[in-house]
């Protein structure tokens, strides 16, 4: 929101194409269902300006901007749009800060993901759950008819679903961080990251209608976090074709992408699928995963065979060590013969690791990539 702090302003502000913009939050006009829906959801009415909202909450104009653009909402100007659940919200930030229990940096970094993370979650409920939900019962009923009863009792469910799950993420967070070694692991830390890809997505998009395609995608990243999550793994995101996992270790990774792999090969409406894994030291950040690891997750991906799995050095070596897979299938066979001569039993190898040919890989130099297998069914 750019304003100055004498609270002067127009309220609008021109456009790119040198147009006057058009306020985001200017009221509806001659729609008063909008209005009400607005303020059942938000749970007041419109008071404030932005520079009252900042003086109400004891904040300055700068910092006020600075953490409305990060929690994603536009510049409004001197509309008259904030409530006082806009004050209460900006008093909490500024009071972490002043309190300093957060820099202004991290304040502003709270409010990014917060906003980021929420605005998806709105529009996902908007388009699929709410839009099917609000269609008219009867004939002659009109939607807007049936949305507002349907959110007035949607509304305070959803809300407590939000915050219990939450509040379950942020307690599995933070045991993650606890159990840290130390506190360069908490940011830098020893993951498998997994790259999942749709086998020829974009000929699909030039031949399957738009519903259709829609319903495909979200089948995928349906099944793909099920798995993810059923297996111990964490999804990262999902980027229409393609999903992004990280695992704390080798053996949690290597079963999630066996899965993917078993799981839509028979699914017949799925495309064949392909998957990269690395294992290394990964920097984390606002629930994304960044460096070297993740990149070479991601070409493995691409070289991978269809309907295969491909894995880096450093992830064949961790399965090994941790006795997942053998070095090779004469080893596994000697170990067996060992466990059988002395009367023990034999190594319970879940994976097959097969070397494949070095090749290049754009920016990251020649890799040894190695294909992975499940060495035997599984429950």
């Amino acid at each position: 929101m750019t304003v100055d702090d004498t609270g002067s302003g127009t309220g609008v502000h021109p456009d790119p194409d040198g147009e006057p913009g058009r306020d985001a939050y200017a009221e509806p006009e001659g729609n008063p269902l909008a209005i009400r829906l607005e303020q059942l959801i938000l749970g007041a009415e419109r008071r404030y300006t932005p520079f009252q909202a900042a003086r109400s909450a004891g904040v300055s104009m700068e910092l006020a901007s600075r953490f409305w653009r990060a929690m994603g909402f536009a510049d409004i100007g001197q509309a008259k749009a904030l409530t006082e659940a806009d004050v209460l919200a900006l008093r909490r930030l500024a009071g972490l800060v002043e309190a300093g229990l957060l820099s202004e940096a991290m304040a502003v970094q709270v409010a990014r993901s917060t906003g980021q993370t929420t605005a998806r979650l709105a529009e996902w409920q908007i388009d699929s759950f709410l839009e099917g939900l609000t269609e008219p019962p009867e004939p002659g009923m009109t939607r807007t008819e049936v949305t507002y009863p349907l959110i007035e009792l949607l509304l305070p469910e959803l809300q407590e679903f939000l915050v219990y799950v939450w509040r379950r993420q942020l307690a599995a967070a933070t045991g993650r961080v606890v159990q840290a070694a130390d506190d360069e692991e908490m940011v830098d830390r020893r993951l498998a990251v997994g790259f999942a890809d749709l086998v020829g997505f974009t000929r699909l998009t030039r031949r399957m209608e738009e519903e259709e395609l829609g319903e495909l995608v979200e089948a995928f990243e349906t099944t793909a976090a099920d798995l993810v999550a059923a297996h111990g793994g964490r999804l990262i995101k999902t980027l229409g074709d393609e999903v992004l996992f990280a695992a704390d270790d080798a053996g949690t990774a290597a079963e999630i992408a066996l899965r993917l792999i078993e799981t839509m090969a028979n699914d017949e409406t799925m495309p064949e699928l392909r998957v990269g894994i690395a294992f290394g030291t990964v920097t984390t950040r606002m629930g994304d995963v960044f460096g070297t690891t993740v990149n070479l997750a991601s070409r493995l991906t691409s070289i991978a065979p269809r309907d295969a799995v491909l894995v880096d050095g450093a992830f064949a070596e961790e399965l090994i060590r941790t006795g997942e897979a053998p070095t090779s299938e004469t080893e596994a066979a000697e170990a067996a013969a060992a466990a059988e001569k002395e009367g023990e039993e034999p190594p319970a190898y879940r994976f097959a690791l097969q070397p494949m040919w070095q090749r290049p890989v754009r920016g990251l130099g020649v890799v040894e990539p190695w294909l992975l297998a499940r060495r035997e069914a599984t429950a």
